[in-house]
């Protein structure tokens, strides 16, 4: 079913409709993506699916403590929500975790996997991944000031360092010195030399079995799989031996995935949420963000695949994008492309 909308306090505000699920909380969730899951994205991709956690797009320590825009800002609707940080000193991330529980966010979670030269260059990121007691030393000056979940985004190896030791060696670091108790683990090594960040998404082979033998290893640690998960099938697979699944780029392509998911893995009988009661949801959430100086564009181009696969998908996102960037443009666009559709 999906949310009603009133504006309190200048702003939408979610009258969510309770759903009892057999799924544990954060079974799913969808991957921190920068240039991409911003809060436009997220509230977007809350109007299917009330159970999926969602993540900020991976913000610096140097941007949220000195940059000029509210980095932290979200819509309540947005819960559950987690904050991606990138960064490398504990003292400095644990004033960053302080201002994430001030703000009310739901979990914490530190970038040990972006493999791109600014995280390199900046030396977070992934190759963080060599210094393991670093990050223990991050994670744990965070959960003295929190009381927040703190997570780590990890990659399987880095370059030649890529053994299953190696992975082992800094899970037990990070968990027992840390106090970590969630790895949320892309399946592929990293390659900082040669790879572009792309290529780090799909070159390196998925190693999914190497996660599992880490779940059996550490069976009381929460272990979520990311990489390569797509489908269904794919979903259901994972679940029976880890902790849950983190989807990414395949959600954004065709997100009404996440209207279908909860309902098939719980069995759950309410009816599907459709794709036009999305667009009535988004509605009003889209007059309120025009009424505040924001482009139509910014928000509509998260909404390009929500008819994928139906007939007149492609004369939707055509349209959408040849007209939201223009000036004056508001909600009529969204209409006519939604007349292009055939559901």
């Amino acid at each position: 079913m999906i949310k009603n909308y009133s504006y309190q306090n200048n702003q939408p505000s979610a009258l969510i409709s309770t759903k009892i699920f057999s799924l544990a909380p954060g079974y799913l969730s969808v991957a921190p993506m920068l240039g991409i899951t911003d809060r436009h994205c997220r509230f977007f991709l809350r109007q299917l699916n009330t159970n999926v956690l969602l993540y900020t797009e991976m913000i610096t320590t140097g941007a949220l403590l000195f940059g000029k825009n509210d980095h932290l800002f979200y819509h309540d609707a947005e819960h559950p929500i987690a904050l991606q940080l990138g960064g490398n000193e504990p003292n400095v991330l644990a004033r960053c975790a302080k201002l994430a529980q001030k703000r009310g966010y739901d979990e914490i979670n530190l970038n040990i996997g972006c493999p791109s030269n600014r995280a390199k260059n900046g030396h977070f990121g992934a190759c963080l991944m060599t210094e393991k007691n670093r990050v223990a030393a991050c994670i744990s000056a965070m959960h003295e000031v929190v009381t927040l979940p703190i997570t780590v985004k990890i990659r399987i190896g880095i370059d030649k360092q890529d053994s299953y030791a190696f992975l082992y060696e800094f899970v037990d670091t990070v968990s027992s010195l840390g106090g970590c108790k969630t790895f949320i683990i892309h399946a592929r090594k990293v390659l900082l030399n040669g790879l572009s960040t792309k290529e780090n998404r799909e070159i390196p082979p998925l190693d999914y079995d190497r996660v599992y033998q880490l779940k059996k290893d550490f069976p009381n640690l929460r272990l979520i799989l990311n990489g390569g998960i797509k489908t269904l099938n794919d979903i259901q697979t994972h679940l029976k031996k880890l902790d849950g699944v983190m989807m990414g780029r395949a959600v954004y392509k065709n997100p009404f995935i996440l209207a279908q998911i909860d309902s098939k893995l719980s069995g759950n009988v309410n009816p599907l949420i459709s794709q036009m009661a999305v667009i009535e949801a988004m509605l009003p959430y889209i007059k309120y963000e025009l009424s505040r100086g924001t482009a139509l564009f910014h928000i509509t181009r998260h909404m390009f695949g929500l008819f994928q696969g139906l007939p007149g998908a492609q004369k939707w996102r055509r349209y959408l994008n040849e007209n939201a960037h223009r000036s004056g443009a508001n909600t009529d666009v969204l209409i006519k492309a939604l007349s292009y559709v055939q559901y």
